[in-house]
């Protein structure tokens, strides 16, 4: 556990995604955004705890930010809206970025 990488990436975008249910509920007394928010947080963040223990197992990581890059990109379109769609989509993307980066950068035979 000594070589164990933290994955400061993934664990900033669960908070991200996290704080963005917390305040449209906030904000606007959604309770659909503080669940879905919450959930995707949580998601998020066990994905980057996966992460840090294993490199490769990158499953939940990959299963919430394409999901959310659809689900909030297809918000996006429709609205036009930066906030809150477009910055979730534009993370969502970044992480589906970062995560094909690694994926393509792992080491053979290891």
């Amino acid at each position: 556990m000594s070589n164990m990488s933290v994955d400061w990436v993934g664990y900033g975008y669960a908070g991200l995604v996290a704080s963005g249910g917390v305040m449209g509920y906030v904000k606007a007394g959604s309770v659909p955004s503080l669940a879905a928010g919450l959930l995707f947080g949580g998601l998020a963040g066990v994905g980057a705890y996966q992460i840090s223990n294993d490199p490769q197992n990158i499953w939940v990581s990959l299963a919430t930010s394409g999901t959310l890059a659809g689900i909030m990109g297809k918000r996006f379109y429709g609205s036009r809206k930066f906030m809150p769609a477009g910055l979730v989509a534009g993370a969502s993307l970044l992480m589906l970025g970062k995560l094909g980066m690694a994926v393509l950068q792992k080491p053979q035979g290891s």
